[in-house]
Formats: C-alpha cells, structure tokens, sequence
C-alpha cells in the first residue's frame, strides 16, 4: 500500500456541489485546496450516478449565480443534448483544471486527528490506486452531506426531526424522534420511434394496479423523475444505505414494469435507459454552529446581518415513511424566496477550524427541507470556500472570520457574482468619480452594486449590438488593471420542449424523440471589444471576445488611458445587449 501526505490550506471532504464550489472558490483566491471526494464523479446527487436536477429559489430573478452560474453556462454551451458523459466532464473540469486544487477522486475519508480544538488532518483511502491519502489543512470544510467529520472529530451534531417546543416550528412533530427524510433510486426512460417491451427482474417490486401507488402520480416526461420512489426515513440513512438500495431497486425496477406492462399509460415507444445503484440521499446529521437556522428564520425572510448565501425553495418535508406511506408523499410548506442563510450556520461550534456546507448546515429538521436544494448548497459552498480563505489570510478560525472580517467575506462573495439579498456590492474607487456616459440610456445602474433585477428595478444598462457603448472618463491618465463585467444571463431561462413550462435545469429527467438542443441563453452577450483611450485621444481596442458564453467575465488589462469603454457587438439572439455591471479597477 502507497501512502502520500499534502500539507496545504484548505482541505474540503465531499465532492458535491457544495463540496465543489467551496474547493473552487478557497483555490481561486489563492489557497492550496485538496478536494477529497469519495466518487468517481464530481456533482454528488447531480451527477450521472444519481441524476437529480439542481433546484433553487423559487421566483423571478432569484436564479443562483457565483461559481453554479458559471457551470451552468458552461454546460448549456458544450452540451447540447444534455448528454450525462459531457456534464460530469463539465464538473470535472472546473476541479481539474484549477491550478491550486489537488482532486482526489474514488478517496473515501476514514480517519481524522485533533490537535486539542482543531483539526489537525484528515486520512482517506483511495481503493483505485491502493493509495492512503493524509491531507494536514490549516482549515476543513466539510461538504460530505453525511457529515462524516463529525464523528471523527467530535462535532456536535443534531439528527432527525426537533420537537414543536424546541423551536417553535409548527411543521415539526409533538415528540422529537430520529426520523429523516429517505432515500431515492432514480431512473430515466428515453422514447423510441417503435414499441419496446420490458421484462423485470424476477426481484423487482409488483404493482399491479394503480391502486398500488397511491398519491404517486407517475407521468415520466418533463420533469417527472420519480422522485417519490423513497425509503430510509424509518431507518438509518447513513448505515443501512445498502440494504436501503436493495430495496430501491425493487421499487425502481418495479414502478417502470408498471408503467410499461399494467395498465395503459402511454409508453409502449418509451424504453429504460438508466437506473441509479447510488441512492441519492436528503438528509442525515446536521452540524451545530453558532446559529441554528429555524422554520421561523425562513419564514421572516432570513434578514440576518451576516448573510452570505440564500434559499427560496419551499420547506419540502418529505414524509419518513416514503413510499410505504400511502399518503402524500410530501408536504410543500410555503417559505419566501429569497431568505438569508447567515454566516454563523456555516461553521461547526465546537471544532474551531470546521466549516460546512450542503444539506448538513447548521438548521433544524424543519428549515433543511428548503436549505437542503442543491443550487443552495452550491452558494453555502461558495461562501465556505471564501470564508476559508479569509481565514488563512487573516490566519485567524472560521468564527473568527464572522467576527472581524464580515464585510470583507460579503463583498467578496458579491464582486464574485454571489446575490446577496439586501446588501450591495461596493464599487472599486477608480469607477465612483469617474464620468460615465453612453450613446443611448441610463447607465448609471451599472454602478448601483445590484447585479440583477431586484423588484421593480431592472438595475442593467441595454444596447443595440454593434451600435451602442457604454465608457468611463477620468480626469487625467490613469492607470487600469481590471474591466468586471456582468452580462444578462436571462436569470428566468425556461427549459427546452416538453420542459419549457419549467425553469431551465442542468439536465434532463427523460429523453423524448426531437428534443430540443440546450443553448446559450439569447440575451448574452456573445461578442464584444473594451477599447482604451490613447494620448492622441483615440479608442484603441485592447480587448476583444468573439464567443462569450459566461455572465460574469474579468478581462486583465495593463494600460494607462484616459477612458475605458464597452462596445457590445453581437448576442446569441436577443435584440439588445444587456449589462448589469461595469467595473473598471
């Protein structure tokens, strides 16, 4: 057996979306990151292993953006037919190609060492290589979904469901008890320009009727991916996983004879493709941090002062018996979208250099069945990534970083395209006096420190393609480094076919015959120059982008000019060019 040791900054044990973003973020600002992560795949439930779309924020405009965004977009250019092979390429990517991040993959973590409050390492056994891996950070973050830190390291901990009085929360149960919500084996059908029969397994679940799935509507197009088919909030989530598995198989298997062989239900064209043998889970431990996020919290719309990340799905409470239950599977209680996720749910209470993020945060039963959504999680992510390189700049403990460094992690969240509600981001000192002008239009919304559509204030500059600019002059030469841009990356964007009526997701859940291809959203900006202006007072181009296909773009510049100015030549589509934010720094 091999065994190989990194010292570096940031460690992060999970490999989700959460996992992730948060590795991405801390390695982009500078700090040497491993990424443990015990698949073979990137993305956790997003992936090809499991296949659940990524849900967010209810709501016009309340899309997630930051690092999610980024990926999204990257897709939706290189993956046309939402092919699962090209999306986890598109994960992988962001991870590998990120020149301060070590990905190691198939690494499960076992073993953790504490050095009196802290965590001193974490150790992980990569079965494909026979290789031990320890990993020496100055600060962890855990995005595991099953918090398994925890255990190593003594974290505090909560599971299962509070009691009403605890909190206050009327959704919670009389008695506190350890029930979760389950566990889910999911599968995709794809439609054929013939019949196909399907003969199940001899193990596979029987029901014969529709009687035998009560409340389970069982439509497989659009975004109908039997998200119903659920066990383990009876059992233990963790620990009985692969008995739970079995079983899944049995019902997965099961449901699709049904729909192929009992009954009329309009899929005799349609054939099985995929069934999931990784189960996607909800719900499992939840760290203790210094606030515990509650259904009252999300109800009054989280307006906490240190708010780093939000939610706005609703508190989707499935119930623990799954599909045994015979009655509604779920319960959709209502939250406002967006509501604040502060800072203080984002770290652990009791080991001082633990962060997490995923659907182990620092809440109660109640609140993660809105905060556990996967495009929340990447924004908890994101802000953990953050937070933790705060704290080896300032070299100080994730709570220290809350306490002294606050603003510093907000605004950095938002220069990097990461909404927060009610808070604005503050504008580089070379933008604030400068004269800003443009051929057509308002274009002071570009300096408002609001990167999107908040209300009744579209907050964005529009112009004509190849007709219209936008520039900054200042008062003598100055110096520029930077141009930050924020593009219109149509934060309302619909699904393609027989998904259209459904906001646009990273993937599909069934594959119909002639399904429409996924694009770049028509109102980017796909071309444009930045131009600077010389001492003879010309525009010289020192920039120029033929196939933009990302929102938020950050050009270097080294120019010394008297004015900076964007000319938008082209979309993918849309009629005008639409910009949210010009920076000059």
């Amino acid at each position: 057996m091999r065994e190989r040791l990194h010292t570096v900054e940031v460690a992060v044990v999970g490999g989700g979306m959460a996992g992730l973003c948060a590795a991405v973020a801390a390695a982009r600002r500078g700090c040497k990151v491993v990424l443990m992560q015990d698949r073979p795949v990137l993305g956790g439930n997003a992936s090809s292993e499991v296949r659940m779309w990524i849900c967010g924020a209810h709501g016009d405009n309340t899309r997630e953006t930051g690092i999610l965004e980024e990926i999204l977009l990257e897709n939706n250019y290189r993956n046309p037919t939402s092919n699962f092979s090209i999306w986890d390429s598109v994960l992988y990517e962001v991870a590998r190609q990120e020149p301060n991040l070590t990905l190691l993959l198939n690494c499960s973590c076992t073993a953790a060492g504490m050095e009196g409050p802290r965590l001193a390492w974490v150790k992980g056994w990569q079965g494909s290589a026979e290789t031990w891996h320890t990993v020496r950070a100055q600060v962890f973050a855990d995005c595991s979904g099953d918090s398994i830190l925890a255990p190593l390291s003594g974290a505090e901990v909560r599971r299962g469901r509070e009691a009403r009085s605890e909190f206050n929360e009327d959704i919670e149960p009389e008695q506190a008890d350890a029930r979760t919500m389950g566990l889910s084996c999911l599968f995709q059908v794809r439609e054929t320009p013939a019949p196909k029969p399907f003969i199940p397994p001899r193990w596979a679940h029987v029901y014969a009727s529709d009687a035998d799935l009560p409340n389970r509507g069982h439509g497989f197009t659009g975004l109908s991916n039997f998200w119903w088919m659920e066990l383990g909030g009876e059992a233990d989530s963790i620990h009985d996983t692969e008995e739970l598995r079995d079983e899944l198989l049995k019902v997965a298997f099961g449901v699709w004879d049904h729909i192929k062989n009992h009954g009329e239900h309009g899929a005799a064209n349609w054939e099985l493709e995929w069934v999931s043998f990784v189960p996607g889970k909800r719900e499992s431990r939840r760290y203790v941090g210094d606030h515990v996020l509650t259904q009252n919290d999300v109800r009054a719309e989280g307006r906490f002062d240190d708010v780093v990340a939000y939610g706005g799905w609703s508190m989707d409470d499935h119930h623990p018996g799954g599909i045994r239950w015979p009655g509604q599977p779920t319960l959709f209680h209502p939250a406002p979208s967006p509501y604040g996720i502060p800072y203080r749910c984002l770290y652990s209470r009791n080991v001082e250099n633990l962060l997490c993020a995923g659907r182990n945060i620092s809440c109660t039963h109640a609140a993660m069945s809105s905060t556990r959504v996967m495009a929340t999680c990447a924004l908890c992510g994101q802000a953990v990534g953050t937070a933790a390189s705060l704290a080896v700049q300032h070299q100080t403990t994730p709570r220290g970083v809350g306490r002294e460094h606050l603003r510093e992690l907000q605004q950095a969240l938002l220069d990097d395209d990461c909404y927060l509600p009610w808070q604005r981001r503050a504008l580089p000192a070379l933008s604030q006096p400068a004269e800003l002008t443009a051929s057509a239009g308002d274009p002071e919304p570009l300096r408002n420190g609001v990167d999107r559509p908040v209300g009744g204030n579209a907050n964005a500059w529009a112009g004509t393609p190849g007709a219209s600019w936008v520039q900054y002059r200042f008062a003598c030469p100055t110096p520029v480094s930077q141009v930050r841009l924020v593009f219109d990356s149509d934060l309302n964007r619909r699904g393609k076919g027989a998904c259209a009526q459904y906001g646009e997701k990273n993937c599909l859940s069934n594959y119909p015959l002639n399904q429409p291809p996924r694009t770049v959203p028509e109102t980017l900006t796909r071309a444009f120059r930045v131009e600077a202006l010389d001492d003879r007072g010309q525009w010289q181009c020192v920039f120029a982008a033929a196939d933009n296909t990302q929102r938020l773009v950050r050009i270097p510049l080294n120019v010394t000019t008297g004015g900076i100015r964007l000319l938008p030549l082209s979309t993918w589509g849309a009629a005008s060019a639409r910009l949210f934010a010009f920076d000059v720094r």
